[in-house]
């Protein structure tokens, strides 16, 4: 079994994949295929909502996105992370999840996987919890089985990450109950 975990910061290297580095780990640990999707490397163009996608199953916009919808397709959950960015996720993967309306309009192929979210912003209560919340939505609205850290929403952490062990408590908490979790559908 697959997991995915997209990282939704465009900085290469920051916090953000910091955390992704510790999610990549738990998930190796725990036996699961990986997958990443960085949005620091990646060219995803917003959506325009042109309708194409409805007729041709296909996007025209020539980006990075025909490959990640193909890694979403073939994962068998999703591990979100995204930066705070004024009160909630990055612009980028805000394009990145509108584009993914290409899945839901050609049979939902997202659904039935599970998801799991992670933000990190730059105080505790830095809008952590929303942007975690807007990516439940975007999971929701494609009929995946959302999952948190089994006490609250998900992880969520503090600049600098690594000097926050009650976030990346929360952090580890989320990963290991995505794999618990995909553990018992097997």
């Amino acid at each position: 079994m697959k997991i995915t975990c997209i990282s939704g910061s465009p900085t290469a290297g920051g916090n953000n994949e910091k955390l992704l580095d510790i999610v990549l780990g738990i998930v190796k640990e725990r036996g699961y295929d990986k997958d990443t999707v960085l949005l620091s490397k990646l060219d995803v163009e917003p959506c325009t909502d042109c309708g194409v996608c409805k007729k041709v199953k296909e996007c025209p916009i020539g980006d990075d996105m025909n490959d990640i919808y193909k890694t979403l397709e073939t994962s068998d959950a999703l591990i979100v992370t995204s930066p705070v960015f004024f009160g909630s996720m990055s612009a980028q993967l805000k394009a990145l999840l509108d584009r993914t309306v290409l899945l839901r309009r050609n049979g939902f192929l997202l659904k039935g996987k599970l998801g799991a979210a992670v933000a990190v912003g730059g105080s505790r209560n830095g809008g952590q919890e929303f942007t975690v919340q807007a990516i439940h939505s975007w999971m929701h609205i494609h009929g995946m089985v959302v999952v948190g850290d089994a006490g609250h929403f998900g992880g969520i952490a503090v600049k600098p990450v690594d000097s926050d062990d009650v976030g990346l408590k929360t952090v580890r908490d989320t990963v290991n109950m995505v794999c618990d979790t995909l553990s018992r559908l097997r």
